[in-house]
């Protein structure tokens, strides 16, 4: 099997266990969008973006490191393995247990409820103590038994959500027990305890990989773990804050009347970008190995050129088929007429989500060469002019300047990657394609959205426009990967 081949069906099975996950945030809008009020779904966008974050700071940049040091050196694999399970699952017990005392204080200075915090406290320890068992699928080409334990944490979330906000409140019609267990004025709370489950049951699923791995400490080995995974914990907060903190900051600088209502009707139609995110997170779990594993090939360098090419080919027809589409799509997925005002983000958030896609391409060169501190500097400049944009526009533009923080941050970091990447790992990218690529789609998109007001016959010739450029130019180099 080519090693394009290869990569395809390892990205087609992680995608599958990356897509399911973030489309069941995506299905369950219109659940959303129906039982819980504006507000409602404001605060539980608010608390899941908080919990973004709080990944991140629990996994502290083990799993990135996991994945050099065990391909690293082969005769040290399984103390590298035990060590980083030691040192996540030690870490998520202190941080659970410290944060509980305090969980009231927490709630009080996030000004969300104190059950709301408890919940997210438990969510992001279980969640934690994952990490390893999935890296370990990952690492060991076993996608297979990485996608089918995903999918069953899908299956679990969506069925005790429409258990809680479907069918209990019928069943609390019909007798005295279900009523007991159904609160009608706190809605929001069943959604994360159909997390929490999911999570732990999860975590259950996981355990017997505890045991195969076992427990395990080399100080030095972990000190060499987390002096790689510290600047990949900084990119990741940095990072966090470019995904999530929009949501955060229009809460706390919009006037309170209207705060938790514009971050429901932003959140829901950020959903309708998640088509891109989808397809960036699927690309970057095949992609994360394939890099460390095929580093030391004689042709690694025009390797990742290709791809990255493709990506962005690929990255492109999505922008156009949700811009054009979009119609469809609210019907769909956002049927409440009420949160379609926001739907003028759409185009910036996918192509935010695409530029971010191209960075995880081209930030190949800092992993492969051990210099994961130049990935923390680029998050960081990001996370400053999300912070900053965020700042200066939300009270002039609301939730429009938050879609354009997105785009300018995102942005920023392919062109930094980009431009760092050609001193330290000068990957061969045919810049001018890729750049022409891009033009062309994003000019197509602001034609069909912008000036025909998304006309669909319009908007699905310049797709079919878009597309034979790119089979016509692209012919040649198709032909060569499919017959290998």
């Amino acid at each position: 099997m080519s090693v394009f081949k290869k990569l395809f069906k390892q990205t087609f099975i992680y995608g599958l266990a990356t897509v399911l996950p973030r489309l069941l945030t995506v299905i369950l809008v219109p659940l959303y969008v129906k039982v819980l009020l504006p507000e409602e779904y404001g605060i539980y966008s608010t608390v899941m973006a908080f919990l973004i974050l709080g990944n991140v700071l629990l996994s502290y940049g083990m799993e990135t490191a996991f994945f050099r040091f065990i391909t690293k050196n082969v005769s040290q694999q399984k103390i590298v393995q035990s060590t980083t399970l030691t040192s996540l699952t030690i870490s998520s017990f202190v941080f659970l247990g410290i944060t509980l005392l305090f969980r009231n204080n927490i709630a009080e200075i996030a000004e969300f409820k104190s059950e709301y915090v408890t919940y997210g406290l438990i969510i992001l320890a279980l969640d934690a103590l994952v990490v390893l068992p999935f890296a370990w699928f990952r690492v060991n080409e076993k996608p297979t038994r990485y996608a089918v334990i995903k999918i069953f944490n899908v299956v679990i979330n969506l069925a005790f959500n429409l258990f809680f906000l479907l069918a209990l409140p019928k069943l609390a019609e019909t007798s005295a027990y279900w009523n007991s267990l159904w609160f009608p004025e706190n809605k929001v709370a069943y959604v994360f305890i159909a997390n929490l489950i999911a999570s732990a049951v999860t975590l259950l699923v996981l355990l017997p990989l505890y045991i195969k791995i076992g427990f395990g400490f080399s100080k030095t080995i972990w000190k060499q773990m987390m002096k790689y995974a510290l600047p990949v914990l900084f990119a990741g907060i940095a990072f966090s804050i470019n995904e999530a903190f929009d949501r955060i900051l229009l809460k706390y600088l919009l006037p309170e009347n209207i705060a938790e209502v514009q971050v429901g009707l932003y959140s829901a139609c950020y959903k309708l970008g998640m088509f891109m995110t989808l397809f960036v997170m699927a690309f970057r779990l095949g992609i994360e190995p394939f890099f460390f594993n095929h580093s030391k090939e004689s042709n690694a360098k025009t390797t990742y050129a290709t791809i990255t090419k493709y990506f962005t080919l690929f990255g492109c027809l999505i922008l156009l088929g949700v811009v054009v589409y979009i119609d469809i799509f609210k019907q769909i997925l956002i049927p409440n007429s009420q949160y379609w005002e926001a739907l003028k983000i759409v185009p910036l958030i996918l192509l935010a989500n695409l530029f971010l896609g191209i960075y995880h391409n081209l930030s190949v060169w800092y992993k492969v060469t051990d210099r994961t501190k130049y990935g923390a500097y680029i998050s960081a400049f990001a996370a400053i002019v999300t912070l900053v944009l965020n700042y200066i526009l939300i009270p002039y533009m609301g939730y429009m300047g938050s879609a354009i923080a997105t785009l300018a941050a995102y942005g920023s970091m392919m062109v930094l990657s980009y431009l760092y990447g050609r001193k330290y790992y000068n990957v061969p990218y045919d810049v001018k394609k890729i750049a022409s690529y891009l033009v062309l789609a994003i000019v197509f998109a602001a034609i069909s959205f912008y000036i025909f007001n998304g006309n669909i016959w319009i908007g699905t010739t310049l797709i079919l426009v878009f597309a034979a450029i790119m089979l016509y130019s692209e012919k040649s180099e198709f032909l060569k990967i499919i017959r290998k």
